[in-house]
């Protein structure tokens, strides 16, 4: 991507407009305004193009508006995804400009990079990059059944959902997997197997989603991580997170695998 540097808007340009601040995006009528800098006021601010959504420049303003701000987790109901991962750009962005405008080595004034994505000191040239937190998340089948848990963040929504967790130092996404799936629930799995990404900047997450079978072991919560655990029959499930979520399409594959073993046994 060619990156480019802040600069102060015109009024003249036009394009999707990521207005964000503090984790959240601002949103007037549940979407991202489009349209020119004039019609919402925006010339004199400084902006960044951070990409393109539908033909059009995305543009990133790092402000608070007076209303309207809210998580991007509507955005998810959009059919085009690319939607919420510009999204997503713009809100860690955002947070990342925020919190890096001194170095941590030396103290002085940082700016932004003309040709990347970071900050870069005036005084010592240290670079800084985006953080990315790789994570994994994985569905869990036995024959017919899918292991869902109800996560203490949750509880209040009564969500049940895939496990999940961060990858830890020197380790593989799927020695993370073995490791995260034991500590929460004490089951060890087999037959691990990658299905797809999802950045997730909740608040600065790549979520790396795999599948795997039960192999032995009774379910046993850390009460820490999880309110309640167990086996769900695809046909009988709670309450699961909604689409657009890698967690759901997880779910949904693992409802396929479930149905072809009351079909076919075991597969």
């Amino acid at each position: 991507m060619n990156i480019q540097q802040q600069f102060k808007l015109t009024g003249n340009e036009k394009g999707y407009w990521f207005v964000s601040k503090n984790g959240r995006l601002w949103l007037p009528n549940g979407e991202v305004p489009v349209g020119g800098a004039n019609d919402f006021c925006f010339n004199g601010l400084l902006a960044q193009p951070i990409g393109e959504w539908q033909g059009q420049t995305a543009w990133l303003i790092c402000q608070e508006m007076s209303h309207s701000m809210s998580s991007i987790r509507p955005l998810l109901d959009n059919s085009d995804q690319s939607l919420f991962n510009m999204a997503g750009r713009a809100v860690q962005l955002s947070e990342f400009y925020r919190s890096h405008k001194f170095c941590g080595y030396c103290g002085h004034e940082m700016y932004i990079s003309k040709t990347e994505w970071c900050c870069l000191c005036s005084n010592c040239k240290e670079r800084y990059y985006p953080q990315i937190s790789p994570s994994i998340i994985v569905a869990i089948r036995d024959k017919n059944k899918i292991l869902l848990a109800k996560h203490v963040r949750h509880n209040q929504d009564n969500l049940y959902t895939v496990l999940a967790g961060f990858t830890e130092v020197g380790e593989t996404m799927e020695m993370a997997v073995e490791r995260e799936v034991f500590e929460e629930s004490q089951i060890k799995i087999k037959n691990i197997r990658y299905v797809g990404s999802q950045p997730w900047p909740f608040p600065n997450s790549l979520m790396m989603a795999y599948l795997a079978d039960y192999e032995s072991g009774e379910i046993t919560i850390d009460k820490n991580e999880l309110v309640d655990a167990a086996w769900y029959h695809y046909t009988e499930l709670p309450k699961i997170p909604e689409y657009g979520t890698i967690a759901r399409r997880l779910i949904e594959d693992t409802i396929v695998l479930c149905r072809e073993y009351d079909e076919f046994g075991e597969n």
